[in-house]
């Protein structure tokens, strides 16, 4: 007598990719999660070009691997997350150009080495500087109060290195705390302009940015003579 199999086999359903990456993360969710993880999460998820807004606090979750609950025990929204990565961004960012200008020992070359670091930091810093750009003029009205209070930070630390290194010169400017507004923001609107630009129209544009910023500080001389 022939024996006939009981076992039937029963054909597995085809996946997307996405699916396999979502079973697999929910099958492997992490037990704990650090803001640092968080952080790094969404900067993966926003990537060059997509505002941190149109983020959704599941796909962060699902980004770092843990069950949207978790994300609780450091935020209490997606928001909260923004705004605290915003400031992370800009105190990477000022620490590193506070470096610059530190190694520079001349006028011109605190111009240049400031402005070459900030453009070397858009492809360079995990996204932190983009953040920035992209937050502070199209995120919302509370990411955009961030940005600003960044660029607040900036212009304080400016400032002071300007005064610091006109004195070693034996000069002044008129107003420097106008003047290191005016270099921030001309900056800054340099580096949303040249995010997706080639290297070589990025360093004309670099190359102009610094010649208006050498005019900023010699007109801002002569007016301080002139007073």
């Amino acid at each position: 007598m022939t024996s006939v199999s009981t076992h039937t086999q029963y054909a597995q359903p085809d996946l997307s990719e996405d699916q396999v990456k979502t079973v697999t993360r929910s099958v492997g969710r992490k037990a704990t999660i650090t803001k640092e993880e968080l952080f790094q999460a969404a900067l993966n998820l926003i990537g060059s070009q997509k505002s941190i807004a149109a983020l959704s606090l599941r796909e962060v979750a699902r980004e770092a691997g843990i069950a949207p609950n978790s994300f609780y025990r450091h935020f209490k929204d997606i928001d909260q997350l923004a705004i605290e990565l915003i400031n992370r961004a800009g105190l990477v960012l000022r620490h590193i150009i506070r470096e610059a200008r530190l190694r520079a020992i001349k006028q011109e070359s605190i111009i240049r080495s400031s402005v070459e670091v900030f453009l070397q930091q858009l492809d360079a810093d995990e996204g932190h500087l983009g953040l920035l750009l992209r937050e502070g003029y199209t995120g919302s009205i509370s990411y955009k109060q961030a940005v600003e209070q960044q660029l607040n930070f900036f212009q304080q630390e400016l400032q002071e290195d300007l005064v610091r290194l006109e004195a070693l010169n034996n000069s002044r400017l008129s107003h420097p705390e106008i003047v290191s507004v005016a270099i921030t923001q001309l900056v800054f609107n340099m580096g949303a302009k040249v995010l997706d630009l080639p290297e070589k129209e990025r360093r004309r544009t670099a190359e102009q940015t610094m010649l208006m910023i050498r005019m900023i500080l010699e007109g801002a001389r002569h007016l301080k003579n002139s007073e």
